[in-house]
This record gives C-alpha cells, sequence and structure tokens, in this order.
C-alpha cells in the first residue's frame, strides 16, 4: 500500500491521479475528508480507503507490514496565517510523529517542503543541507516548513530512504478549493473571464516595474512526475528544491493567460495587499542541479505549455486531474 497524506489537496489529489494512471490503486488516503468542497478532488480516483487525518497513526500501527510508501504532502498552507501554533501542531509536530513511524517501521518518505523557506531569497535559492539553518522565511507558514527541515537533518535515525521536495510556485488542475491561496493563473483566469481584465500587483521596490516581479513556476504535473520518479528511486535522500529553475515575469504569465483564452490583453496595477506587502517575495528561482545530479532528467513545462494545458483542459472545463 501507498500512502498519500493531505489526499483531498490540490498536489496530493494530481499524485494519486498520477498513480492510478500507472496502475496504483492500492492507495490509503489521509486527510480530513469532511470538507465538502475538495471532494471532488478525490471521490472518482481508485483507492482502497480513506483515513481521516486524526485516527492515521492508530491506523498505521496496525497496519504498518502493509504500508511500502508515504507520501506526506499535506499541511496547512496558508501564508495569510499568523498563529504559529496551527502550524506547530499541523505541519511542524505531524510531520515529525509521521517521520517517527517512518523509522520505525522501515517505510520511505516523501515530504512537502516549500521555497516560502527562502523567504526574500538573501541567501540565494540552492537546497544546500549547509545553507538551511542560515535561512530566514517571511511568514510562519515558511517557518513551520523551514523548521521541520532543519529538525529532519539533526535526526540520527532516518528512513530508509527519504525527501522533503521545496515546492516552488505550484499551479494546475485541482487547485478550486483553495480560494485566495490558489495561483496567480487560476485567479487570472476568472478575472478574465468574469471582467475582460486581470489584476496584477503594483511593484512597491523601485529596482523592480510593475509587473517584472519574477516567480519560478512549475505545473503540478511536474511536481508529480518528480514524486513519482522518486518513489522508484528511493536512493540518494536529502532535501531538494522543486521548480523548473527558470523565473517568468508575472507579465509573462498575464500575457499567455490571456492568450490561452484568446483575449486581448488588459492588466490593471493595483497594491499589494498591507497584511502581506512585507512579506511578498519579488524573485524566486530554483536550483535545479541537485535533483538532476541524481538522475532525474525529464524536461519541466515552459509556463507557456503549462498555462496552454491547464486553462484550455481544465479551468475551461471545469476538469479535474
Amino acid at each position: 500500500m501507498i500512502v498519500v497524506t493531505g489526499a483531498a489537496g490540490f498536489i496530493s489529489s494530481c499524485l494519486i491521479a498520477k498513480l492510478n494512471a500507472n496502475g496504483f490503486t492500492d492507495l490509503v488516503l489521509v486527510d480530513d475528508f469532511s470538507i465538502t468542497v475538495k471532494r471532488a478532488n478525490w471521490e472518482d480516483k481508485k483507492y482502497r480507503m480513506l483515513v481521516e487525518r486524526d485516527v492515521f497513526f492508530e491506523w498505521l500501527k496496525r497496519n504498518q507490514q502493509q504500508v511500502e510508501f508515504i507520501f506526506h504532502l499535506g499541511a496547512r498552507t496558508d501564508t495569510t496565517e499568523f498563529d504559529a501554533k496551527v502550524f506547530d501542531e499541523l505541519n511542524l509536530n505531524y510531520s515529525k510523529t509521521i517521520w517517527q513511524a517512518c523509522v520505525n517501521f522501515n517505510i520511505p518518505l516523501v515530504y512537502a517542503s516549500s521555497a516560502a523557506t527562502y523567504g526574500a531569497g538573501e541567501f540565494g535559492y540552492e537546497d544546500d543541507d549547509a545553507k538551511i539553518n542560515d535561512l530566514r522565511p517571511l511568514n510562519p507558514y515558511g517557518e513551520s516548513k523551514n523548521e521541520f527541515d532543519k529538525w529532519a537533518l539533526l535526526q540520527t535515525e532516518k528512513p530508509l530512504f527519504w525527501a522533503g521536495l521545496k515546492f516552488f510556485n505550484v499551479y494546475g488542475p485541482n487547485e478550486y478549493h483553495k480560494g485566495r491561496m490558489a495561483s496567480v493563473i487560476f485567479h487570472a483566469y476568472h478575472q478574465i473571464k468574469n471582467t475582460g481584465s486581470m489584476k496584477l500587483f503594483r511593484s512597491h521596490k523601485k529596482e523592480f516595474a510593475d509587473g517584472e516581479q519574477l516567480r519560478d513556476f512549475v505545473y503540478v504535473k511536474d511536481v508529480v512526475e518528480v514524486c513519482y520518479f522518486l518513489m522508484h528511486l528511493r536512493k540518494h535522500s536529502g532535501i531538494y528544491n522543486l521548480g523548473t529553475g527558470k523565473a517568468r515575469t508575472f507579465k509573462s504569465l498575464a500575457e499567455q493567460t490571456f492568450k490561452s483564452m484568446n483575449k486581448s490583453l488588459n492588466v490593471e496595477f493595483v497594491d499589494i495587499p498591507a497584511d502581506i506587502r512585507d512579506t511578498y517575495q519579488y524573485f524566486t528561482q530554483a536550483s535545479m542541479s541537485k535533483l538532476k545530479k541524481i538522475g532525474y532528467s525529464s524536461n519541466f513545462y515552459s509556463l507557456e505549455d503549462g498555462i496552454d494545458d491547464y486553462v484550455q483542459n481544465y479551468l475551461m472545463k471545469s476538469q479535474y486531474l
């Protein structure tokens, strides 16, 4: 059996679709399944059983001999939440318990970290273990992810294989439920559809023109390809970046979204909301050499191709992966 936590969420549900497409149906899906808006992410998938998040560890003790791999992708991901206790419970302590269970039961583990650990990028975007203690995340979400990364590296007892993946700006199908935290492309599509225009954040730094802020946007189909690759590799444990390795501007993103929708470009710039202005990242770009060194050689979707696929095959049709 393969366990996937956060199974009702965005990336996890896409991973389940990838596993199903490759013949893996003996899956245990872990999450809080009471959230109705997420139901479409998992209800049509093939799996053995659903296990509620708060009873998962009891279930694992009883069934650990049957579990071959755990993808721990469940987390609180709201970067506008500033109650550290929420992240301590759901991101840090829950992850520590999963880690220890994987140690005790000899289960390989892939878990979700985040590019939010890099903060403003003052120490670069190298997934170098030696630099992790220096990183200064800009919000409690990023701090929780970085604290777990640091904790994992300090452990003398580790799973027989483990990998932490620093997801950069992931976009793609199955994020319909995410509201404010959905990708820029998701929001752009709906703004353009409803108003014929879209809003981008104005720059509040003189070194960046409006719309020229840069992010490493990675399509969710590439994210799950890497997860699938690691499930089969099961060696070279460590923490890895997961982006495309190429930063793109929000202006380019807007232009492609309009193009994919066959609409004329119409962009309006607005101020960054005050509650996130001080923690807003103006540039992110994953160094991908570490993942490539362990043998990952597949090409990543370009921003243009990823947006085209997402808009035309999913958003326009309200389809799920």
